[in-house]
């Protein structure tokens, strides 16, 4: 546990790096999450830092129990009214910062963590890759009730990592890096480099 807590911190301490180094209009630019901007990835990522439970429960009930309605509501609410500045030093703050979601505990948190910084880098076209390690706690808590969340169609096809040893599914082979495999199975579409095999265009985009 404490070593997933330390992989917890180490993302985050990372992720604010990359940040860090962004420009205003990188901050303004689309990421893998439909809709969302940099701003809003960082402020749907921080807000458990700012929000109370009390105030968390009250947003839940204005989008009528719809955690994503609230997530998207409050995220580009806060995007609208926070700097970069802020939001990146919200994240800097609280690098230790001991949140899980509900039911998930450090490894979802991690997953939390990984996921959406991945949606920053990847939709950048930046070079950064997550620490295998790090990628191979987060794909070993996938279970078929993850995978239905997200909405993903994996009939008939294995996922298998490159870079480490994972696999996932059967039927067709689709190849490529463990983050990337990641963000296909979270419903992301990546650049069609990133995949190989006759079945990669499932998960990719064309431009």
């Amino acid at each position: 546990m404490d070593e997933i807590r330390a992989a917890v911190a180490a993302e985050r301490r990372d992720l604010a790096d990359v940040l860090g180094g962004l420009s205003e209009e990188q901050w303004n630019a689309p990421t893998l999450c439909e809709g969302w901007r940099v701003r809003e990835v960082v402020a749907h990522t921080t807000m458990a830092y700012r929000a109370s439970l009390p105030r968390v429960m009250f947003e839940l009930l204005k989008a009528r129990g719809d955690v994503n309605r609230m997530a998207d509501r409050c995220a580009r609410r806060d995007a609208e009214h926070m700097t970069s500045a802020e939001l990146l030093a919200c994240l800097r703050d609280n690098v230790e910062h001991p949140w899980v979601p509900p039911g998930g505990g450090p490894a979802g948190a991690l997953s939390h963590d990984v996921i959406h910084g991945l949606d920053i880098t990847v939709g950048l076209g930046l070079p950064r890759r997550v620490p295998v390690e790090r990628v191979k706690i987060v794909l070993d808590q996938l279970r078929p009730k993850n995978v239905a969340f997200f909405g993903t169609d994996l009939d008939g096809v294995e996922l298998r990592a490159t870079d480490l040893d994972w696999s996932y599914g059967s039927g067709k082979p689709v190849d490529g890096p463990a983050q990337d495999l990641l963000l296909a199975v979270c419903g992301r579409r990546l650049p069609a480099d990133r995949l190989i095999g006759t079945e990669a265009g499932r998960f990719t985009r064309t431009a």
